[in-house]
């Protein structure tokens, strides 16, 4: 709820117009709404920012159908990751102007007329395997709002691929850097930028890459002093973050 609506609220409690019960009642549906076995936040926007993100593994279509047409029926944007495509397109049959990326496996319902976060991020991916993680992303930074670019395969097997983007990797706010096999992209790009480096592990690589493990110590261990790390392949968790900065700094516009 807005202050301007709690306000109001208020205001009809103190002059005798809505019994406290009655104002209870409706702060408790303005929090949390049940639907389909899940306990919808709706409060999370005005806490943290953004609407309560779906994760999708595990869940049946129907209930993220649900799920998404309930914060829209709170005027709030939906985002749902790790979708399959068979429950995609169960959803988006189901709910028209929701749009699937397969490859990042995201559903993503925006609304007209959405605010927009001033800044920009550069998302980097090690290489074409890396994709769906780095896809997971982009995503993201689409629902909230956020200027992106996106530079795919530019390893450090060819380092010439990376140094020809130098000018770019400068001029952006926050760079998301994805990598799997012993995941060295991050450091190389954090000795070029004056700006947070967030570096996302995936588990692309032979059996001692551990399913991303070696990239993920590779990068905590990183010598560039600009780099942090998230989880392995959470490119939804480094674009969340990224927005995040940007919202506090930078602000927001309509």
């Amino acid at each position: 709820m807005e202050i301007e609506q709690l306000r109001q609220l208020l205001e009809l409690v103190s002059q005798g117009d809505l019994s406290v019960e009655a104002a209870q009642k409706e702060l408790a549906a303005e929090v949390a709404v049940r639907v389909e076995g899940v306990t919808l936040d709706l409060d999370r926007q005005r806490r943290c920012g953004f609407p309560e993100v779906i994760f999708g593994e595990n869940k049946a279509a129907e209930t993220i159908a649900s799920t998404m047409q309930a914060q829209r029926d709170h005027g709030q944007p939906s985002l749902a990751t790790r979708v399959s495509a068979d429950k995609a397109e169960i959803v988006t049959a189901m709910l028209e102007g929701v749009l699937y990326n397969e490859v990042a496996r995201v559903l993503r319902w925006n609304l007209a007329g959405s605010q927009t976060i001033s800044g920009r991020v550069l998302v980097i991916s090690a290489g074409t395997s890396d994709l769906p993680v780095a896809a997971e992303a982009v995503e993201t930074l689409i629902w909230m709002g956020v200027d992106y670019e996106f530079i795919e395969d530019v390893g450090v097997a060819g380092p010439h691929r990376l140094i020809e983007h130098v000018e770019t990797l400068r001029s952006a706010d926050v760079l998301i850097v994805v990598a799997g096999l012993e995941g060295a992209l991050p450091s190389v790009v954090g000795g070029y930028v004056d700006c947070p480096v967030l570096a996302v592990p995936t588990s692309v690589g032979y059996s001692t890459a551990f399913g991303g493990v070696t990239a993920l110590l590779g990068m905590l261990n990183s010598c560039a002093s600009n780099v942090l790390v998230t989880n392995v392949d959470a490119g939804f968790k480094a674009a969340y973050n990224a927005g995040v900065m940007l919202r506090r700094l930078k602000g927001t516009e309509s």
